[in-house]
């Protein structure tokens, strides 16, 4: 465990296991670290991935990889030069849940998917802290809104459409300087997605994936930090269809991904390759800027 302060590493360590270090230059050299996992602010990811990438480690690092597009680029770049993998963190992109949309997604049992509808948005309470701090990228976009645009990009990807979204429509309302809530239309070619997210307000967890012959509910779509989702229900010609599935620990499964990749050799994890990232952070840096610019 590495940290900016040595109490707070040693309190982390305390109650989960392991050492730990006073800064985070004394992970980056030690032979015995293979991988490390960044899940500072967003400002600070480029910065200490980059980093990691250099010193040999391959890299977990929690979304969004970076504020801007050009620093997901550097991110990458560093990647590719040092030969390591990294992967951004995106929970969702693994388990059984995931694999059942994108099967879906990609099959004629349905007809070609035409519409997505999700949201992630929370009441944070307090207006302080660094989802309020426009110094630390605080805000929706990257904060949440991240999830349903990396479930659209996903299920673009699965049905052969292309990844990088032709832009609709941007709407944001500001918070103390930063989007409190934002929404956004895009057009994946015959998929499109509506999406929306806030740091200020509860919106629904269930999300609806449109078909051309049917449509999927998606109950508790983003799960929680301890458990995938577990329910498809698919609805067609009046008659709907429970799926239950097997759930996992979707963090776990994260790591469990970057360290096959570093036992295969390989630079990237299939379930959220580079190409998702970049897309991902593109949208991301226009939104948002959209979203100050007011």
């Amino acid at each position: 465990m590495g940290s900016t302060s040595v109490d707070r590493a040693g309190a982390f360590a305390a109650e989960h296991g392991g050492a730990a270090f006073g800064t985070y230059d004394e992970i980056l050299a030690r032979d015995d670290v293979d991988a490390v996992y960044v899940g500072t602010v967003h400002t600070t990811h480029a910065d200490l991935a980059v980093r990691a990438l250099e010193a040999g480690k391959a890299v977990l690092c929690e979304k969004p990889a970076s504020p801007t597009l050009d620093e997901v680029e550097r991110i990458l770049f560093a990647a590719e030069r040092a030969q390591r993998p990294f992967l951004e963190a995106f929970k969702t992109r693994f388990g059984p849940f995931a694999d059942a949309l994108r099967e879906l997604a990609g099959g004629a049992e349905l007809g070609a998917p035409v519409r997505f509808e999700g949201a992630f948005g929370f009441d944070a309470g307090t207006r302080e802290g660094r989802l309020f701090d426009p110094s630390l990228a605080g805000g929706a976009i990257l904060d949440v809104g991240c999830y349903p645009l990396a479930l659209a990009i996903d299920l673009a990807a699965a049905a052969g459409q292309p990844i990088d979204p032709d832009y609709r429509s941007f709407e944001a309302e500001l918070v103390d300087g930063v989007d409190g809530t934002a929404s956004a239309e895009l057009a994946f070619g015959d998929l499109t997605a509506a999406i929306a997210t806030s740091v200020v307000e509860n919106l629904s967890d269930t999300g609806i994936l449109h078909f051309a012959d049917a449509e999927v509910v998606l109950p508790n779509v983003w799960g929680s930090r301890t458990q995938s989702p577990s329910q498809l229900i698919v609805r067609r010609g009046g008659a709907e269809r429970v799926i239950d599935l097997p759930v996992v620990q979707p963090m776990g499964a994260e790591a469990d991904a970057l360290s096959l990749a570093i036992a295969e050799g390989r630079l990237e994890v299939p379930e959220m390759p580079w190409s998702h990232t970049r897309a991902a952070a593109r949208v991301l840096t226009d939104w948002r800027a959209a979203a100050l610019a007011g």
